[in-house]
């Protein structure tokens, strides 16, 4: 069959890693002017996907295979660096989140999600996904919980 005659498939908005694979996180332009350093700011627009994936060596890509490395970022992110506070806004770090799960009352979390919850919460601009951490810090959370009563 001639390709001519072939129709493309519609993009639904969802775009896997060229790296690794792994489904990216669509980022408009203020995490990305943000954590990537301005040499290679010019790589991607005014929007791309974080690659979420703590393995791959790729934060940023877009559509057109142009990927930003971890080694081309401000400052290490969070899955990437675990050393990284996973809360850009507030600097709940993975010794936070360790610290409550090994204490009968998640205190830090706690104290977390209600700041989530205020005008100082500028996850958009701040997070290097652009999203609020709350879901990743209840994630380890869950994940180190169960490895300490199992």
């Amino acid at each position: 069959m001639n390709k001519a005659f072939v129709r493309e498939p519609e993009f639904n908005g969802r775009a896997f890693c060229p790296r690794c694979g792994a489904l990216g996180v669509p980022v408009e332009h203020g995490p990305l002017d943000r954590h990537i350093r301005a040499a290679s700011r010019s790589k991607l627009g005014d929007f791309a996907w974080f690659c979420g994936y703590a393995r791959c060596e790729a934060a940023y890509f877009n559509l057109f295979d142009a990927v930003v490395l971890t080694d081309e970022l401000n400052a290490p992110v969070y899955p990437k660096d675990l050393n990284a506070p996973i809360c850009a806004c507030f600097g709940l770090g993975y010794d936070e989140v360790e610290a409550d799960a090994q204490e009968a009352t998640p205190r830090r979390i706690r104290e977390l999600l209600a700041k989530s919850k205020s005008p100082e919460a500028r996850c958009a601009a701040l997070a290097a996904d652009g999203r609020s951490c709350m879901s990743a810090v209840q994630e380890l959370y869950l994940k180190l919980r169960a490895a300490r009563s199992g």
